[in-house]
């Protein structure tokens, strides 16, 4: 499995913009062979902005290379380069990628 993140710095005024183009945007994710789970997460506030985080899991980094190659990719990127009422974050996302090497599932209720 392969987990790509964006980490995006958010001006603290405008994290409520942030999360709205966040829970509106249409995605095209679940197209794509390979797509396992999406999470946008919110992280710790510091002095000038608030982290977020997206994270995807994908069966493989070939999937998720797939995916940035895609036609989907570039739809659901589009709005990001759109001007709007000045910046949200403090710069661009900074991307992180992971092998997942080991992986342990929740233990299953007793029956």
């Amino acid at each position: 499995m392969y987990i790509g993140m964006n980490r995006f710095k958010v001006l603290k005024d405008r994290a409520g913009d942030f999360e709205q183009v966040w829970l509106n945007r249409e995605s095209y994710l679940h197209e794509l062979d390979g797509f396992i789970e999406f999470h946008m997460l919110r992280g710790p506030e510091k002095e000038d902005h608030i982290l977020y985080s997206s994270y995807t899991l994908w069966a493989s980094k070939a999937h998720f290379d797939a995916w940035t190659q895609s036609v989907q990719f570039k739809k659901s990127h589009q709005r990001a380069a759109q001007p709007g009422n000045g910046p949200m974050t403090t710069g661009h996302p900074e991307f992180e990628g992971f092998e997942v090497i080991q992986s342990k599932p929740a233990r299953q209720a007793a029956e």
